[in-house]
């Protein structure tokens, strides 16, 4: 498998921690040199190491806020 190449461009904030120290974060990444995305998944503590997430351009965090704020929670 490929080396994975990623700088984290923003740090948005923290959503979840969890008992092994491992964060969920919001952030903007920047994918082996391509335009970064936002992003939210897990990671170890400093980054370390990290869990499946999911990628979002501008237009679709823009679209998942909508849904967030139509929801009745």
């Amino acid at each position: 498998m490929a080396d994975i190449k990623y700088e984290i461009t923003g740090q948005f904030g923290k959503i979840s921690e969890s008992s092994k120290g491992w964060t969920k974060e919001l952030n903007l990444i920047s994918w082996n040199d391509r335009d970064p995305k936002y992003d939210i998944r897990e990671w170890a503590p400093n980054h370390e190491k990290m869990g499946k997430g999911v990628t979002l351009s501008k237009e679709e965090l823009k679209e998942l806020k909508r849904l967030l704020n139509e929801m009745d929670i």
